[in-house]
């Protein structure tokens, strides 16, 4: 009876440690603000995790489960390896049981190296560089022939095919197409024995005399045999052959007496010209390389030259007026040079740019073509006097910009600068040589500008010979693969030279996501921020079929996300809250998403069900019935459109993922305001016109880049609240009998900082082959100051005990004091309430960012002249954050501000004043107007996919009510 309960107590343990291996299980999490949780995570399943922004969801996810993966897998390391690995900070957790190895999939942009494309990132270009070396075909690009390499027998057997009797000439060309008399060449030929020479296509005896004009080109073969086809000439042929290849350095000319020349060559060269391809290897087609690149731009594909726009921003003045930026004093030298290449001219300097002849301002921009004399006095009372070539603003700046040690002055001159397409390569970044290599129509460059989907269509639609698909069959599988994969997860539209600096959050999360489905490894932990950011809703059910196939390997996923689609499809929800920042940090709710719907206390939940929605307004605004209209919009993939933005309404522009949306707004309608508002550098994307600029007198871009990058950056000094705060520390008492300014409040500079820390609150310690640790600083305890500035206080709190307030808190604190309360009320009113005064920009999401930059513009004037412009605001918020924004958002146009937002998100898109709907696919399928109007109006086309999902929400809201 005992051993058998012994043996019942052994099966049971197995059978719970079985069962526990069934979960992740964290045991005691306090990393940021959560609340000692305990949780378990069921593995091999697709979990969701959500909650308010700054409830803890990405501490769970990213600093605490994952960051414990990547240190558990560092410690496996060698101590060797290790130290070339980053910080791997042990997370503020008890215990995690049953993790297994973790990749993290988050919203990190991929490298803003320029050399960086989607091609290369997901490893597509290193296999088509694999295809192009073994399967291409060189083509020279003069004479549009296949340059192919032959053996001499190849070329016998090729002569062979005549018929019996056909009289041959062997020609070696020894001058092709140089200029000279070659005397000494025609003497050579003689002493080595050869009787007859073909000069520029007539025949000759090398006994003759040769008078040949030495400023003409001149072409000169030796012929070498003469032959006639029959039985036992093969020996013949082959010597005759091969002796002309070494006279001609490979080349060798067949005259087919009355029929045709034949020209053999044994390298990879044109037979027409002296074009040639080195041997076809995958070094050749990489633009990283020497061996491909192109020699003038090094294979950017661009290089930075003097912009004439931004050289001379106002083409109304004239050069004496000052147009020329950096020449408007008369005195300077480079000024006197060129009035002084004006008079020789005689060029009016006095003409506004825009109505000088062009070959004018051409001499004034690119300089002289003769000598000039020069003679004058500079600024510093020296004398010039010299005969020489007037060099040309343009060249000049270009020239400087290369050749100065000054940091300021190259800083300058960048200004003046645009990237322009390498006229070399034409953007292309390849040789000469690497371009002219082609598998099937395309050569490598323009194959890559396809987009994914139509890469995909065309590497199918290859024709191969039978020994070239046999040798590409495994390349092309595994880009088939990976273009499938990018296709899958919404991103036909991309194309493969895209650079990846330009990728958005979404799309560069997307992109590292197909690469790893590539990868097919089962039994890992994939933690994954918001992969539906940036995809419309058509495209969502591709992303999560992804997800699920993932799982389905054999995988945990666990999503941060809001989508109500993705929810809806996950297996397993997590519900953190139940407010943010301190408010939050707990597990409110956990199941599967129906559990989730009948939870009473989940905000989450009761989103889901219906319970709560943000309503359609009973009243969308009139406007003030004016315009701004782009026109004539070309950038990308826009198809020569008009958007009509009406002023004083929410304008919501949307469309399926790469329709044109951001080209059409951040890169036409906001550089193009910006360019003639302001001046700046920033070059608009084509398009004819936009009108009505003039009702515009300020243009607000409210994006997703960081506040700061660096710690010492936070939201209190980017909203200019702090500046206040000083002043207020100012005016105590204690601080006015020290004798303390504003300044002594600054962490930024020598006073009333710490000087042990320099401000920073916090020093690092290298630990070598260990991950460097971050400690307090042991004088001032990270306060950040010094013991005497700590002293002063304002009811009871000092400068520090301040920037470690959440608004929340800073809001009651100083209540009293309006000029601060106004500006932490709007970084309150856009649900930021929870982050602290001093929180570092550099721990602040991209949704948090664009939030505090939003609070930053509200305190201002807000007039019905000044245009927001945001780009998907709703990234990492929770649905009961979208409303609270878009109360704010709705506000400023109530009072006569003009918004318009890129989004795909329903609940936004649900509450514009107009959408403007592009489409109706992405890339080259998109790029067109599709519907217009209000959310009722878009409802009624058909052809707009927005206007499908759109009519879907209507109606249930309506039903709502």
């Amino acid at each position: 009876m005992y051993k058998m309960t012994r043996n019942t107590v052994n099966i049971m343990k197995v059978i719970i440690m079985a069962r526990e291996q069934e979960f992740i299980t964290v045991k005691g999490a306090r990393e940021n603000n959560l609340k000692n949780i305990d949780i378990k995570i069921p593995r091999g399943q697709f979990v969701v995790m959500t909650g308010l922004s700054g409830s803890g969801k990405s501490s769970l996810a990213f600093d605490t489960i994952y960051a414990e993966g990547q240190r558990r897998y560092v410690e496996s390391l060698s101590a060797y390896a290790r130290q070339f690995l980053g910080n791997m900070d042990k997370p503020d957790v008890d215990a995690i049981e049953g993790l297994s190895p973790a990749i993290s999939i988050d919203q990190k942009t991929t490298s803003r190296n320029p050399r960086s494309t989607v091609g290369t990132v997901t490893e597509i270009y290193d296999y088509l560089r694999l295809l192009y070396a073994r399967v291409g075909k060189p083509v020279c690009p003069t004479h549009g022939i296949e340059i192919q390499s032959q053996t001499v027998d190849q070329m016998v057997d090729r002569l062979l095919e005549f018929e019996e009797r056909t009289k041959m000439q062997i020609l070696s060309p020894v001058i092709s197409g140089k200029k000279g008399t070659h005397a000494k060449v025609f003497e050579q030929l003689k002493k080595d024995g050869y009787v007859r020479v073909r000069v520029d296509g007539e025949m000759y005896d090398l006994d003759e005399e040769f008078d040949l004009n030495k400023n003409k080109k001149h072409s000169i073969e030796v012929i070498v045999d003469r032959v006639i086809i029959k039985k036992g000439t093969q020996s013949r042929l082959y010597d005759s052959i091969e002796t002309a290849l070494k006279l001609g350095h490979g080349k060798v000319i067949v005259d087919v007496i009355g029929q045709e020349d034949i020209i053999f060559s044994e390298h990879f060269s044109c037979t027409h010209c002296d074009f040639s391809v080195g041997e076809l290897e995958p070094r050749m087609f990489s633009f990283n390389s020497p061996f491909g690149a192109c020699d003038t731009c090094n294979g950017l594909g661009f290089k930075k030259k003097i912009s004439i726009d931004l050289l001379i921003p106002d083409d109304s003045k004239s050069i004496r007026e000052g147009a020329i930026r950096g020449l408007e004093k008369p005195e300077t030298y480079y000024r006197k040079q060129l009035e002084s290449t004006a008079d020789h001219y005689d060029i009016d300097l006095t003409v506004p740019v825009k109505d000088m002849k062009k070959n004018d301002l051409a001499i004034i921009l690119y300089g002289s073509k003769e000598p000039i004399y020069f003679k004058f006095e500079s600024e510093r009372g020296m004398k010039h006097e010299k005969v020489a070539y007037y060099e040309g603003v343009i060249n000049n700046y270009e020239r400087r910009y290369h050749e100065t040690t000054s940091n300021m002055m190259r800083d300058w001159l960048e200004n003046l600068m645009a990237d322009e397409s390498c006229s070399t390569c034409k953007g292309a970044r390849l040789s000469k040589e690497s371009l002219s290599v082609y598998v099937g129509e395309k050569n490598i460059s323009e194959y890559t500008e396809l987009s994914v989907a139509h890469a995909l269509e065309y590497i199918n639609g290859l024709d191969l010979s039978k020994k070239d698909k046999h040798i590409a069959h495994m390349i092309i599988k595994e880009i088939d693969e990976r273009l499938s994969f990018l296709v899958n997860v919404g991103l036909g539209y991309l194309t493969l030279d895209r650079t990846a600096g330009t990728l958005s959050g979404g799309e560069a999360q997307r992109i590292r996501l197909a690469t790893q489905i590539g990868s097919r490894l089962t039994g890992v932990l994939y933690v994954l921020d918001e992969p539906s950011i940036g995809l419309h809703q058509r495209d969502n059910d591709k992303l999560i079929n992804t997800l699920k196939s993932m799982r389905d390997l054999g995988n945990t996923l666990i999503v941060v996300e809001h989508d109500e689609d993705t929810m809806m499809a996950s297996d397993h929800i997590i519900d953190i809250g139940p407010g943010a920042g301190i408010h939050g940090g707990q597990v409110i709710a956990e199941g599967t998403p129906d559990e989730i719907k009948r939870h009473d206390t989940s905000l989450t939940g009761k989103y889901l069900s219906g319970k709560r929605f943000i309503p359609i307004p009973e009243k969308r605004s009139n406007g003030n019935g004016k315009y701004l209209e782009v026109r004539g919009a070309k950038e990308n993939n826009l198809k020569n459109i008009n958007a009509k933005f009406p002023l004083g309404k929410l304008n919501v522009v949307t469309g399926v993922s790469g329709s044109g949306k951001s080209t059409l707004v951040n890169e036409i309608l906001y550089k193009g305001i910006k360019s003639k508002l302001y001046r700046t550098k920033a070059k608009p994307g084509k398009h004819k016109e936009i009108k009505g600029i003039e009702q515009i007198e300020k243009v607000i871009d409210i994006d997703q880049s960081p506040i700061g990058r660096t710690p010492r950056s936070n939201p209190a000094t980017y909203t200019g609240v702090f500046d206040h705060i000083r002043d207020l520390f100012a005016q105590t008492n204690e601080a006015k009998v020290r004798g303390y300014q504003k300044g002594r409040f600054s962490f930024n500079v020598k006073g009333g900082r710490c000087e042990a820390c320099s401000g920073d609150g916090v020093n690092k310690i290298e630990m070598h082959f260990l991950p460097d640790v971050y400690v307090p600083c042991e004088v001032c305890h990270g306060k950040r100051y010094n013991r005497e500035t700590l002293e002063v206080k304002y009811k009871g709190k000092t400068i520090a005990d301040v920037l470690g307030m959440t608004v929340e808190n800073a809001l009651e604190f100083f209540e009293k004091i309006p000029k601060i309360k106004r500006r932490l009320q709007t970084i309150f009113d856009v649900g930021l309430g929870y982050i602290k005064l001093g929180q570092s920009a550099t721990t602040l999401s991209g949704g948090e960012a664009q939030r505090v930059k939003l609070a930053s513009e509200l305190h201002k004037r807000i007039t019905d002249q000044t245009l927001y412009i945001l780009d998907e605001p709703t990234t990492g918020l929770h649905i009961d954050d979208i409303r609270r924004l878009m109360i704010v958002l709705q506000s400023i146009v109530s009072q006569g501000a003009t918004v318009v937002i890129i989004e795909h998100n329903l609940d936004v898109i649900k509450l514009a004043d107009h959408i403007i709907d592009l489409g109706p696919e992405g890339g080259d399928g998109g790029g067109q107007i599709i519907a217009k109007g209000t959310p009722e109006e878009i409802a009624k086309v058909k052809e707009s996919y927005t206007g499908y999902y759109i009519k879907k929400v209507l109606e249930r809201d309506q039903a709502r009510k």
